[in-house]
């Protein structure tokens, strides 16, 4: 098992920025994938970004490019989302994910740990 936990969301003007941070615990979190994804009320969860195991390689969603990033701190159990120039379109409950599988993939089907979910409110 590995827990998940959240933290770093908050309400921000538009243009504004957030680190959402996600720790993790239980098994060894260099062995998994990371990712984030968000979702709204009557939405499917949709992809944001996700992460290999090393930090190497990143994907990240087109509606995102540019101005999030994700990262990892393995030696901190820790995976982060650096959320900048931010919209109304980015409100959102953000889910922070682990995949024990080795290919890196955006399908919220291959993560088999799931955070709570931190709120992410953009708005003037």
């Amino acid at each position: 098992q590995v827990q998940l936990v959240e933290s770093g969301g908050g309400l921000v003007q538009p243009g504004g920025s957030l680190r959402l941070s996600c720790a993790t615990s239980g098994r060894t979190f260099s062995n998994y994938n990371m990712g984030w994804f968000r979702q709204t009320p009557g939405k499917e969860r949709e992809f944001v970004a996700t992460i290999n195991r090393s930090g190497s390689v990143t994907y990240h969603a087109d509606s995102v490019k540019g101005r999030f990033t994700i990262s990892r701190d393995n030696a901190k159990n820790t995976v982060y989302l650096q959320m900048n120039s931010l919209k109304t379109d980015d409100t959102a409950v953000y889910y922070c994910a682990a995949d024990p599988r080795l290919r890196i993939t955006t399908t919220p089907e291959s993560f088999d740990y799931w955070g709570q979910g931190t709120q992410v409110t953009v708005s003037s």
